[in-house]
């Protein structure tokens, strides 16, 4: 398992009956996790100091229960020098998946050594934290996400982090008919990341559901690398997605770039308990 556990600002600190609590800089929340399935004391006294709770509802969804947090506030992660704009927004989210700072550590060292100019698409780009890890180590980077207020989220978070006049694209767009465009024009990257969702709308309707979608996407994508590709990253949170998926996946549609492809779960450590929190899977290709 690959364990993000270079975070000073984020912390899970316990987790038990199906939630966990967790520490945003100062700030705790108590939100609930699928994989949570244990029932274990809550003796921490942050489920009682809480500042924000998500309850999901009986029919599906849920809502915020507030006890005095901000509308919005920051945090960083120094190994990057990165700083993100933080609020709860609509089921359960708050605008950054602490778990994925493992792939940027191992994206952005491979952007560094790499001893060239490196163009790097990244596809439902959500706020922007790969990207702007990527634009840290020195990528040109083009940041493609249906969502315009997510685009617009994640320039604030370029801003934050010193890096409004870094050299990457926003682009509001779907994005399969985004990378159709870019094979049309000819437009190569030597790297690709996505996270796509389990389910989606791209910005005209389209809809977007991953089992039947992410094959073709990834085939899709391998027609945008350059002669001499980087790296290949897709992150999953769907359940039938497992890391020897996503392997096969990257080994099908990449044959003919040779290669190397490693996969497994991503996680983050329970500071109480002294376990990892299984958050979802990635699968890697590199040169």
């Amino acid at each position: 398992m690959w364990i993000a556990d270079q975070w000073n600002d984020y912390e899970v600190i316990d987790t038990s009956e199906g939630e966990k609590l967790e520490r945003w800089g100062r700030f705790l929340l108590v939100r609930p996790d699928p994989q949570v399935i244990w029932d274990t004391p809550k003796n921490h006294k942050g489920w009682q100091q809480k500042n924000g709770h998500y309850h999901r509802s009986s029919r599906g969804g849920g809502e915020w229960e507030f006890f005095d947090l901000p509308e919005q506030w920051t945090i960083g992660y120094e190994p990057l020098d990165l700083t993100f704009h933080l609020k709860p927004f609509s089921f359960k989210h708050t605008g950054l998946f602490p778990e994925q700072a493992v792939n940027w550590d191992w994206f952005s060292s491979k952007i560094k050594k790499a001893g060239r100019p490196v163009k790097v698409l990244n596809l439902f780009a959500y706020t922007g934290g790969a990207t702007l890890a990527a634009a840290r180590a020195g990528a040109q980077v083009t940041h493609v996400d249906a969502s315009k207020g997510m685009v617009s989220w994640a320039r604030e978070n370029a801003r934050a982090s010193g890096l409004s006049e870094a050299p990457i694209r926003w682009i509001t767009d779907d994005c399969v008919k985004f990378a159709e465009r870019e094979i049309r024009r000819r437009n190569l990257y030597d790297a690709v990341i996505m996270d796509p969702p389990s389910y989606g709308r791209g910005p005209k309707g389209e809809i977007w559901k991953i089992e039947e979608n992410i094959f073709s996407l990834v085939k899709l994508c391998s027609r945008l690398l350059s002669e001499k590709p980087l790296f290949f990253l897709i992150n999953s949170y769907t359940t039938g997605l497992a890391p020897a998926v996503l392997s096969y996946m990257l080994g099908t549609a990449l044959k003919k770039q040779g290669g190397s492809i490693t996969s497994g779960e991503i996680g983050l450590p329970v500071t109480q308990s002294g376990l990892i929190l299984p958050c979802g899977a990635s699968g890697r290709w590199e040169s």
